[in-house]
Parts: C-alpha cells; structure tokens; sequence
C-alpha cells in the first residue's frame, strides 16, 4: 500500500480540530499492523476491533451509571469496583499502544480524543488518593468524569466526524447568534427590572435576564411573571422575538451540515491561483479560476 494511501486514512472527517492527522511510527512489523487496527476503518480486523471497543465503552459507562445507584450499589459494589478497575486497565492499555505507534506521541495526547482517552482512566487512579470519608465530594466529581468515556465513541463513527466538523464551521456563525440572545436578554431584563421592579420579583437586571432568556426560549418556568400590563406587553413582544429566531441555528447548522456533505469525496487542495480549497479528486485545474492544482502524487 503507498505512503499515500494510507495518510489518506488518517484523517478524521472532523478535520483538525477534531483530530490530528497522525502518522504510522514505523511501516512494517507488529507495531504498524497495531497502528492500522487502531486508527484505520477498512479492513474487517479494523472494523471489528473498532466494534470490540463500542462494546467495552458502552458497558464501562452501564457500570458508572450502575453504580450511582443507592440500591445496586450496595448489592454489587465489589463486582461493579473490579469491573471499573478492569475497564480503567483495558483503556490504559490501549491509551499506552495509541501513543506507542503513533509518529507524534504528543500531537495525540494534545488533541481532543486524546484528551477523553486521558479522562477515561486518570479519574480512577487518582481517586486511590482521596479517601472517601474525609474528600467525599472530590471522589464524586472524579467518578462522574468518567461518563466522559462516553465521547471515546465519537472517533469509530464518520458520520459523527461529519456532524463536528459542521459544527466547527458554523460555530462564528453560532457565536453571534448567541451574542445576539444576549443583546436582547440585557435589553429586555434591565426593561422588566424598571417596570416591574422588585415587588414583582426582578430583583435585580440578571433575575430579568434570567426571565427573559426562559421567555424567548418559551419554557416558561412560572417562577417569574408580570404582572403590569406593561410588563405583560414586553413579554408578549418577547415571545414572538423567541418564536423568530429560535429556529436560526438550527438553519445555520443545516446549511453547514448540507455543505460538508456536498465535499465529502473533495480533496483538501488549495488553488495557488484563488486559494480555494476542496476540489473533486480528479480535478487538474480549479472549478473558480481555472488555475491548473498542484500535483497531488
């Protein structure tokens, strides 16, 4: 198999923020043949030790959420504490042999997985050095990291890389959508805190952004209410306001979903002409300028 072909392979469909492109640290031996069970989707081996690892995730998260459990917990707690350990131990492993056959051990480690790798087993370790009676709700923001396993499922799925790298270019578009939200929640609470006032219950302009930012997302809570006609005509104001644009990121999202989905099967290769990337495999010249692609052999 050429070089090319299997750096191809790496890549996650989340892009670099998602992942690193991570190459091989040696092309022969056990030590690749590791590397490609490891981080290759292909072959059947590939794909079955990818359905292996679902499967001990999914039942390392079924004990932390066993063990929260009063009532199971005091029945089988001996059984679900050797069931963790063994669980940290096999993800230790395989956090250690991910880092062994990679080129950049510390590219790995930096990069988002390699973070929810490291917050599948640190948590267990390091709650060997609190004692339960003395640092109890230490120990129980430790143990509740470990649901973070959950996340280590994300990289055996192209679709969930395709649904994060959308994310990731919407996410300025999202940015001020949110600013925007807030914008309004300040104009609009700092409006309830002067007409209502604290007799009504806005003590203070973030009691009425609270209110505000419940109201536009139409939940209505009931904790809060008006109870001027004023006030009333504000809340209706807003209502409509969060009817408006409570769709827009999900339309924001959509369109950035459709155009990822449009450039799977588009190479990464940037016209030295316009600078425009994602161009179909076999295109020799840009689709904007016409501007012939470097080589890609």
């Amino acid at each position: 198999m050429s070089e090319r072909a299997d750096t191809r392979g790496d890549a996650s469909p989340g892009g670099e923020l998602f992942t690193p492109t991570l190459q091989p640290a040696s092309r022969t031996g056990w030590r690749y043949r590791l590397y490609r069970l490891m981080f290759h989707h292909e072959t059947r081996d590939e794909r079955n030790f990818d359905l292996a690892l679902i499967v001990v995730i999914l039942a390392s998260v079924l004990v932390v959420l066993l063990d929260s459990d009063p009532a199971i917990k005091a029945r089988w707690h001996v059984q679900l504490y050797l069931a963790e350990w063994v669980f940290t131990l096999l993800f230790a492993v395989e956090y250690a042999a991910r880092l062994w056959v990679v080129r950049e051990p510390l590219r790995y480690a930096r990069s988002f997985l390699g973070i929810v790798d490291l917050l599948a087993i640190v948590p267990t370790f390091l709650s060997l050095l609190f004692p339960a009676s003395a640092s109890l709700t230490v120990v129980r923001i430790l143990r509740l990291l470990r649901i973070f396993r959950i996340l280590k499922l994300v990289k055996y799925s192209d679709e969930a890389g395709m649904l994060t790298h959308a994310l990731i270019r919407s996410r300025r578009k999202i940015l001020i959508f949110v600013m925007t939200l807030l914008t309004i929640a300040v104009i609009f609470g700092a409006l309830m805190y002067v007409v209502e006032g604290p007799e009504h219950g806005f003590n203070s302009i973030p009691t009425g952004m609270y209110w505000a930012v419940v109201t536009m997302a139409t939940v209505g809570y009931g904790d809060l209410s008006p109870a001027t006609g004023l006030g009333r005509f504000l809340t209706s104001a807003l209502i409509i306001i969060g009817y408006s644009i409570i769709v827009v990121p999900t339309g924001i999202y959509t369109a950035e979903l459709a155009r990822t989905m449009r450039s799977r099967g588009r190479v990464q290769v940037r016209c030295p002409q316009c600078s425009l990337g994602e161009h179909d495999e076999d295109a020799w010249f840009c689709r904007k300028c016409g501007e012939a692609l470097p080589s890609r052999d």
